[in-house]
């Protein structure tokens, strides 16, 4: 037997049958679109009633994932940006392997 064939040892669970959140309102406050290589990266600030965000889409051949920054750590992740952007600029790249 598999594992998620049996029955969970406390009975169901109480979540497993709820309905879906109702869909909370969202304003778009700014929104941009870069492409890079074969990325699309979408920065859309937002704002909903519990505050601002960043969400950063990145869509590869359709097949899109995302992350979303509260405004209270766009500085914090701004420093880190900068830093490996630094970081990156005072490296060298490896050079490729030769076959």
């Amino acid at each position: 037997m598999i594992s998620n064939e049996r029955p969970a040892p406390y009975g169901a669970r109480p979540f497993a049958h709820q309905p879906p959140k109702p869909a909370v309102a969202e304003e778009t406050i700014k929104s941009e679109k870069v492409q890079i290589e074969r990325k699309t990266f979408v920065f859309t600030l937002k704002e909903n009633p519990r505050g601002r965000f960043l969400r950063i889409t990145e869509d590869v051949n359709g097949r899109r994932d995302a992350i979303i920054i509260p405004a209270t750590g766009l500085a914090d992740f701004n420093h880190m940006l900068e830093e490996m952007i630094k970081a990156s600029d005072e490296t060298p790249p490896k050079p490729a392997p030769v076959p």
